[in-house]
């Protein structure tokens, strides 16, 4: 267990801290917006040492929490993901239902971030991300049991372990698209950036300011890596791989998710909030419920 807890630690640190970085570099190269590679860190620094603003009669309590919650939520979903074969920090046989609830809660937590200041622009972005990411949230279980059929199991370890001939990104190609989607919305990434968007001057963090804003900051970075490393272990067979130790592969292949993840946060346009309502309702919703009749008739 202590072996596990350190490799998910490094690979949590090594994952922020790419995705930092990436998340300049990407925009930069594709012409999205110019800024340098190293900004994060200067920005990181500014943040850390600026004085924290207040509003007015804010919930001062789930201010001061939310972002530590976020961060909670990141690290619980990362303690499911298998290390090595047959070994994770979390060994539940209902590893997909605790990754869920990491889900759900994390509307829970970016609501309360937007609701906690007391101010418009914050309570109008948490409420914009609650209409989008509840009904995202269906897709997401839809598409985590398609994988799960094949394994027979809700552990997170079965699911690995049933992708040792093939991996579930080849048996189930719609799954990781639509897994990404949930990614987004759980990172506040492109066009799923209904609640920190530009166009409320930052949504729920319009008002954060100093090490709170840091703290989300990070937070966010930190649920990336984990749902990049959950997706990597439910698609992508996590550690499982020839000649390369197993945390090699795990971290390989997050990577991999989390530079997907960031890419098309940066080129998929966002809709309007109603039309992204529309889209999730009428088409990705009973998508994903296909995709999930099909994986069922092909794992009987």
């Amino acid at each position: 267990m202590i072996v596990s807890a350190l490799i998910l630690l490094a690979l949590l640190g090594a994952g922020v801290l790419v995705a930092a970085w990436l998340d300049r570099l990407v925009p930069a190269a594709l012409g999205a917006r110019r800024q340098a590679v190293l900004s994060p860190w200067r920005d990181a620094a500014v943040m850390l040492l600026r004085r924290p603003v207040k509003t007015e009669a804010p919930d001062a309590m789930n201010r001061a929490l939310a972002p530590g919650w976020y961060l909670a939520l990141a690290l619980v979903g990362l303690s499911v993901v298998p290390v090595l074969p047959g070994t994770a920090l979390i060994d539940s046989q209902v590893g997909v239902v605790i990754w869920g609830s990491c889900e759900a809660l994390t509307i829970v937590t970016v609501f309360l971030h937007g609701w906690s200041p007391n101010a418009p622009f914050p309570l109008i972005g948490a409420y914009r991300y609650a209409a989008i990411g509840l009904p995202v949230m269906l897709p997401s279980m839809f598409v985590l049991i398609a994988a799960a059929l094949p394994a027979e199991s809700l552990s997170v370890l079965a699911i690995v372990d049933s992708q040792r001939e093939l991996w579930n990104v080849v048996r189930q190609p719609l799954g990781l698209p639509l897994f990404l989607l949930v990614g987004l919305t759980l990172t506040l990434r492109g066009p799923f950036d209904y609640a920190d968007g530009a166009d409320l001057a930052g949504g729920t963090s319009a008002e954060d300011s100093g090490p709170g804003r840091a703290l989300w900051q990070l937070a966010r970075l930190a649920m990336l890596v984990a749902f990049s490393a959950m997706a990597a272990a439910v698609f992508l067979g996590g550690p499982l791989g020839p000649v390369l130790p197993g945390p090699v592969w795990l971290v390989v292949k997050t990577l991999a998710v989390l530079a997907l993840t960031i890419l098309a946060g940066t080129v998929i346009a966002r809709p309007t909030p109603s039309r992204m309502l529309s889209l999730l309702w009428v088409v990705l919703l009973p998508l994903s419920f296909v995709h999930l009749v099909i994986s069922g008739v092909l794992a009987l």
